[in-house]
């Protein structure tokens, strides 16, 4: 007879706690998405990189503060247009040393090793995109380091939904890419420190 109690308790009750249990604001849900123009939310749009150390093992770092926008109309995806731009001296590593390595000066009034201690922000500007589904090749000119080269992200959407404080229309990607430093003139180190550097991007757009 207890037992049965229990029972018929946990019948009752489960429908309550599965109403009351939070649920996350965001979803990959296309529907959810309406056309217009949205801006990064430079907090929580992050742009990691990798690359070789000696060929022992990776070190990475990120770069954060990232601004720009996103305008597109879900009927007509391949039309939409990124535009962002990217605090290179806003660099950071989990190395102060490497950190400082990354944006100090050249020796003796030389090249800088690596970006130096004013580098001029990066920028991405779209050029073609290419939607299948819920991923798309982004393809768009990269500026670094005063040299511009065309780069392809490969994107997937990650979500779609009204943001909870601010209650704005939000969108998720994320994208990856690989390209070689030494097509921007940032040769230092080469092959030591590979000149393959891998990119892992994450952003958020905020609907304007």
């Amino acid at each position: 007879m207890k037992k049965a109690l229990i029972l018929a308790s946990l019948i009752v009750a489960t429908p309550l706690i599965a109403q009351s249990a939070p649920q996350v604001p965001g979803a990959v849900d296309a529907s959810r998405v309406t056309g217009g123009t949205y801006a990064t939310d430079p907090g929580h749009t992050l742009i990691g990189w990798r690359v070789s150390h000696f060929g022992f093992n990776d070190y990475f770092g990120i770069f954060g503060d990232a601004t720009g926008t996103l305008t597109m109309t879900p009927d007509n995806l391949t039309g939409a247009k990124v535009d962002i731009t990217i605090p290179v001296a806003k660099v950071t590593t989990a190395s102060e040393g490497l950190t400082e390595h990354l944006l100090r000066p050249g020796k003796d009034g030389g090249p800088a090793d690596f970006f130096g201690p004013e580098p001029s922000d990066a920028r991405f500007v779209s050029t073609e995109v290419a939607v299948d589904g819920t991923t798309a090749k982004i393809t768009g000119d990269l500026t670094l380091n005063g040299v511009t080269k065309p780069v392809t992200l490969d994107t997937t959407f990650t979500g779609a939904g009204t943001h909870p404080f601010n209650q704005k229309e939000t969108v998720g990607f994320e994208a990856t890419t690989t390209l070689k430093r030494s097509d921007f003139g940032i040769n230092y180190a080469i092959p030591f420190v590979s000149d393959e550097v891998e990119l892992d991007i994450s952003v958020a757009f905020e609907k304007q």
